[in-house]
């Protein structure tokens, strides 16, 4: 994946951007769970009071609790209210508090069961909510009576007592303290509760924004990483040689920047918004959780432990079926556009019915290949809602044991059930990342692929210019081969074309006349031998610059989607009507351009679909033409042309490229008769060179097909 990274760096600020905003938004929903833990414990259980020692006591309060504390702590409390630091002394108040209510309540309990003359059994037991502060005060002054229970409390005090349970006793004691003080209790806790509902309310918005904006600058990100790995693979392809296109197909190329490319934007857009912020949830809500209580931990990693096992085993039954799927989706386009290509053959021999059977095909091994994984991939959902909810069973079930055992507050256990679905939920953006990544690998593959290509046909570091004026083509021996192949396809080619003169190649179909001026274009690059523009091997040219000097009309004719002007004029800078039109008179395309509509800024359909066979033709060599390059090369340009409009444009070409080299693969003899050249090929070998009358005595390949071709009247 390395060399995706270099399309992600000029994104690099608006990742970091996007990485800090995801670790605010981590970190604000991490500190909800605790800010709704303390609203039940704090708020409304200990009702507002966050302090673990009283800020505020009067005399009779301070006598009081002192006295419940062994002569040392009694000073070290003193000197702290003195300095105003009460928290440094929480733990010498809460367990006095605590001592004291432990005897406290069971003293009250003893008395109010003797009051009411009824045996303990069946009694409600008493709660600090049922005790006053007359009643703390009067127990304070029976107890401070009787010097052995003060001692004993005072001796237990040293003890080492549970922090939760002294801390929730000394709380309920600071509020009786805070009443005896003449505090509004009911206004500290609605202040408390609005002060953290105010932070929760802030930190929901917060966390409202920065995932607006991640979503934004994820967007904007994967977009752009898209749009410069299609540029990429689109520019990579441009250079391809017709080897690699023919390497790869047409079809898997259009995939392969398209829906590969959709795959990896859609892995890169999920990645940013989930790789980054999964971990910390997942990570921290965990921290957290055992930090809220260490006891419950294991069902945490029970749950983790099921997860990664579950998504493991997916990725192992999927990831295989990945690299199948595309190569499916391959097939179909290949199908597709085949049909498509070629309807108007496909209803001529009645083949609709094959036709269909081979989509049919196409797309019923799609269906199952994504049928097949997407129930594999469907079984993780209810996994892990199955999951969350089996934990939230077992943190209620174990937790309400230890709330019973007040080893933990219920604020804590709504928290740590919170922390639990935060790393369930990480898991399952993880798993949603799993769903997408294998296939978005395979994508990738596919991508790296088509970019890492080297391309056969290359420019030299240090080219050279074809000399200015008219241009002498030479073929020396020239040989070529496909790759892999065992035999040359051409062999031993040698010929001069010069200004001025028509050049042609005649022979049987496949003896190579378009491969020999493909070789010309350098679309393939010779295997042996050479071929020189002016004696300068065409390989130490520039592609570019080559081909600005050659005027190129393919065996089938291809035209753009657009107008009759953007066709013509496709070579680059805009040219005037008069130069426009001009080349339409040459390709004798002026009369049914001239007849259309909209004349020059008349609708071209894709491929020219709109036009006949003969039009496109026409409107092919008008573009070949309007720039008046020194080669021109019509590969069988002329096969739809009547014999009229063959004639006449033949006309028309001898006297506008009187100064260029011109060279004409053809099948018809009539066409290429008044050629100053003729080359014969049979089997990729020159069988005979010269005119039309020097081949007719001297070359049987030539005379055999001009026999089957012309009249004995013609042939004479």
């Amino acid at each position: 994946m390395k060399i995706f990274l270099k399309y992600l760096k000029p994104f690099a600020l608006l990742v970091a951007l996007a990485i800090a905003l995801l670790g605010a938004q981590a970190t604000a929903e991490l500190t909800m769970p605790n800010y709704m833990s303390d609203i039940v414990n704090v708020g409304l259980q200990g009702g507002g009071i966050a302090e673990n020692a009283p800020k505020e006591l009067t005399p009779a309060g301070m006598q009081f609790i002192t006295t419940f504390m062994t002569p040392e702590d009694a000073e070290t409390f003193r000197a702290a209210y003195d300095g105003g630091k009460t928290e440094d002394v929480a733990g010498i108040y809460n367990n006095a508090a605590f001592f004291f209510m432990q005897k406290a309540m069971g003293f009250l309990q003893q008395m109010r069961q003797q009051a009411q003359g009824q045996p303990e059994e069946g009694r409600a037991q008493m709660s600090l909510e049922d005790v006053s502060m007359e009643q703390i005060y009067g127990l304070g002054q029976m107890m401070a009576m009787d010097p052995g229970l003060a001692a004993e409390i005072s001796e237990a005090a040293k003890n080492p007592v549970d922090g939760m349970i002294a801390a929730q006793v000394g709380k309920a004691m600071i509020k009786l303290f805070y009443e005896d003080a003449g505090l509004d209790t009911a206004k500290i806790q609605r202040q408390y509760i609005y002060s953290v509902g105010a932070k929760m309310i802030l930190l929901t918005l917060g966390t409202g924004l920065a995932a607006v904006c991640v979503g934004l600058l994820s967007a904007r990100i994967a977009a752009g990483f898209s749009r410069n790995v299609r540029r990429a693979v689109f520019t990579k392809v441009q250079r391809f040689s017709k080897a690699e296109i023919d390497k790869f197909s047409i079809a898997s190329l259009i995939t392969r920047s398209t829906n590969d490319v959709q795959h990896v934007q859609m892995a890169v857009l999920m990645a940013i918004r989930m790789m980054v912020f999964a971990p910390i949830m997942g990570i921290g809500g965990a921290t957290m959780a055992l930090r809220k209580s260490p006891g419950l931990s294991w069902i945490i990693g029970l749950a983790i432990g099921v997860m990664v096992f579950a998504m493991i085993l997916v990725l192992i039954i999927v990831m295989p079926r990945f690299k199948v799927l595309q190569k499916l989706i391959d097939r179909l386009n290949l199908v597709s556009r085949e049909n498509l290509t070629g309807l108007m053959v496909v209803r001529a021999f009645g083949n609709e019915a094959h036709e269909e059977q081979r989509f049919e095909k196409a797309t019923g091994d799609l269906m199952r290949t994504e049928r097949f994984l997407n129930r594999s991939m469907a079984l993780l959902m209810p996994m892990m809602m199955l999951l969350m909810n089996g934990m939230s069973m077992l943190v209620i079930w174990f937790g309400g044991k230890a709330i019973e055992r007040s080893a933990l507050q219920i604020g804590d256990m709504m928290a740590f059930i919170q922390y639990s679905m935060h790393i369930v939920m990480s898991f399952m953006f993880v798993a949603m990342l799993f769903v997408m990544l294998p296939r978005a690998a395979v994508s990738a593959g596919r991508i790296r692929e088509v970019l890492e290509t080297e391309v056969t046909v290359n420019d030299l570091p240090e080219a050279k210019e074809i000399p200015a004026g008219p241009v002498e083509v030479e073929f020396k021996d020239v040989d070529f081969r496909y790759a892999g192949a065992e035999e040359n396809v051409l062999s031993g080619i040698s010929f001069t074309a010069r200004p001025g003169e028509t050049t042609a190649f005649i022979g049987a179909t496949g003896a190579g006349k378009s491969t020999l001026v493909n070789l010309i274009e350098r679309f393939y690059d010779v295997t042996g031998g050479s071929i020189t523009f002016n004696g300068v091997d065409i390989r130490e040219v520039p592609q570019a610059e080559l081909r600005k000097k050659i005027g190129f009309v393919p065996q089938s004719a291809v035209l753009f989607s657009g107008t009759v002007r953007s066709n013509v004029n496709y070579e680059g800078e805009p040219l005037p009507d008069e130069g426009v039109l001009e080349a339409l008179q040459t390709a004798q395309a002026e009369d049914f351009v001239s007849g259309l509509e909209d004349g020059l800024e008349a609708f071209v359909a894709q491929g020219g679909a709109n036009f006949s066979g003969g039009q496109k033709q026409r409107l092919s060599i008008a573009r070949a033409l309007a720039w008046k390059p020194g080669v021109y090369i019509f590969d069988d340009s002329f096969s739809a042309l009547d014999f009229k409009t063959d004639a006449a444009l033949r006309r028309a070409l001898k006297a506008r490229t009187q100064d260029a080299t011109m060279f004409i693969v053809a099948q018809r003899v009539s066409t290429i008769l008044h050629a100053e050249q003729i080359v014969v090929l049979d089997e990729g070998k020159v069988a005979g060179i010269g005119t039309h009358r020097e081949l007719l005595q001297n070359c049987g390949v030539y005379r055999e097909i001009a026999e089957s071709q012309l009249s004995k009247e013609e042939l004479e």
